[in-house]
């Protein structure tokens, strides 16, 4: 018997654009679309590898079948089978060549082409810091916009469009990353989310052994004693022979002994160590909660009286010529300080090239250390970009006379055009744009002076978060594609105004994409000049 070969082709193309592996995957969504592309290759790969391992079992399935026919007649009567020569000669050849054809197929490796694949694209999967990150994007959506641990495992979130959920083996993941990083109350929420979807049914692989082992201890760590030998003793139930938990238990009772022996003087002294936390966490906290109530959409409401004062126009520049015929659409977000919007001034396809040119290069986004001026990825920047200057595209030329034109100050001295995607959760928590007086060489390089003015472009509509917000003053600026918003970092005295302290809020749901172009205070002198007063 004859064997037919296998043939099967497994497609080996890369689909990253990109000659070399990225890493902080985490920080930008733009860059994990790639990501899917690879995951789909891969699945691509593997069912190639099924359908030839298909293939093979059939031909082995219809030799054992012709077989086991032939062999029911041969037994029978062995003698009278093998009377006829042609018997003979082909039960001969079947032992010496077909069988070991046979051996052959089934010894054959048909998974050559997907392990091949996996070894190529494996370089540009995400790494561990890459899922770490993600997760804790995770924890932080749910504290800045206020998230239950159902909701989140749901995928119950705002402007979804592909709605996915958690397993339980997900909440348990989420529950380790947490304590790893020592934040018992998120292991808490996530281990006990964990829980009870398993007390729900679900099937999983997660253990409820080891979820109430790592929730007991991180309830204990937060100081509830009683929970946490209520866990214990459920997890005993599970596993009466647990060795810590045993301990657990021990020493669990032993500190309730103490407890109940403890005098009210101790009682007092930890009163007072609690209240004094308790100051120092309201004495830390203001900005953040401000912060997060303005991601929220909860930020101070304006006056009526203010409101009045805020106008939408067409706005041709000062007279520009460019602009005289054709002025753009421009409204007011804010009086102090004064924040502008300006409408229907990028367009998509202006859009889109930006984006493709800044895409090959977009780099984790860096801050400036206060103290070494050096620059350093921070956690509370989860972001990547990119810089565009006007000569290599006449689009990003065009955008920088655009600038020029609308807000009167000279592009010449500006910095590039820096390009922003956001990844998951992406944020930027706030910080000033301007050097202040601590930091007298931060842009000593550039030779231009300090950061005069701000112009921010939003490139996409994000469907949850992902505003700028001005905690100071209480400020919520919404992303809209296709608009830009411009203020001033400094008075006309060359003093930095304090109240543009600005953050870019997690994005909850969505893909944000920004650009901006910091403007410097060389060159403006003429353009806007110094008043005699500090803070005019």
């Amino acid at each position: 018997m004859a064997f037919n070969k296998i043939w099967y082709t497994v497609a080996l193309g890369l689909l990253l654009p990109f000659s070399y592996a990225h890493t902080d995957f985490f920080t930008s969504i733009g860059h994990m679309t790639d990501l899917i592309n690879t995951e789909k290759d891969l699945v691509v790969s593997l069912k190639d590898y099924i359908k030839a391992e298909e293939s093979k079992l059939e031909q082995i399935k219809k030799w054992a079948e012709k077989l086991d026919q032939l062999t029911d007649t041969a037994t029978k009567d062995p003698e009278g089978f093998l009377g006829h020569p042609v018997n003979a000669f082909k039960l001969m050849k079947r032992l010496n060549t077909e069988w070991g054809e046979l051996e052959n197929l089934v010894l054959k490796d048909m998974s050559d082409g997907f392990i091949s694949n996996m070894t190529i694209q494996r370089q540009f999967f995400p790494n561990d810091e890459d899922q770490t990150g993600a997760a804790k994007a995770l924890l932080r959506l749910q504290d800045t916009y206020n998230l239950d641990t159902d909701t989140l495992s749901r995928g119950n979130l705002p402007g979804v469009k592909h709605k996915s959920f958690l397993t339980a083996e997900d909440c348990f993941e989420l529950g380790k990353i947490a304590y790893t990083e020592a934040d018992y109350y998120h292991t808490e929420l996530w281990m006990e989310q964990a829980l009870k979807q398993l007390d729900e049914g679900e099937v999983s692989s997660a253990d409820k052994v080891y979820i109430l082992d790592y929730l007991s201890y991180a309830v204990y760590q937060q100081g509830d004693l009683g929970k946490a030998m209520m866990l214990t003793k459920r997890l005993l139930e599970l596993d009466p022979e647990h060795q810590r938990a045993n301990g657990n238990m021990k020493y669990f009772e032993y500190i309730m002994a103490k407890e109940k022996e403890a005098n009210k003087s101790s009682t007092d002294s930890e009163d007072q160590v609690e209240k004094e936390t308790e100051v120092k966490k309201k004495d830390y906290l203001p900005e953040r909660r401000k912060y997060e109530m303005l991601c929220r959409g909860e930020g101070l409401k304006m006056t009526p009286r203010r409101q009045k004062r805020l106008f939408c126009r067409y706005y041709d520049g000062n007279r520009n010529p460019r602009y005289i015929l054709g002025p753009v659409k421009q409204e007011d977000e804010w009086d102090k300080p004064r924040i502008v919007r300006f409408l229907d001034i990028i367009s998509d396809e202006e859009i889109e090239t930006v984006k493709e040119l800044a895409k090959p290069r977009l780099r984790r986004a860096t801050i400036s250390n206060p103290i070494t001026g050096a620059l350093e990825t921070a956690h509370y920047r989860i972001s990547k970009s990119a810089w565009l200057s006007g000569y290599e595209s006449p689009v990003v030329s065009r955008i920088n006379t655009r600038i020029q034109d609308l807000t009167g100050l000279d592009v010449s001295t500006a910095e590039e055009l820096q390009v922003a995607n956001y990844g998951v959760g992406g944020q930027y928590e706030p910080h000033f744009d301007f050097a202040r007086a601590n930091e007298p060489d931060a842009f000593k390089e550039l030779g231009t002076g300090n950061r005069i003015a701000t112009w921010l472009f939003y490139m996409s509509d994000v469907s949850a978060g992902g505003a700028t917000v001005f905690p100071e003053v209480g400020a919520s600026v919404w992303p809209k594609k296709g608009t830009a918003v411009f203020w001033y970092n400094l008075f006309p005295s060359g003093e930095g105004d304090y109240s543009t302290r600005h953050a870019a809020c997690p994005v909850l749901v969505g893909n944000k994409w920004v650009s901006n172009k910091w403007l410097h205070e060389r060159g403006q002198e003429f353009r806007r000049p110094c008043t005699l007063s500090e803070l005019e």
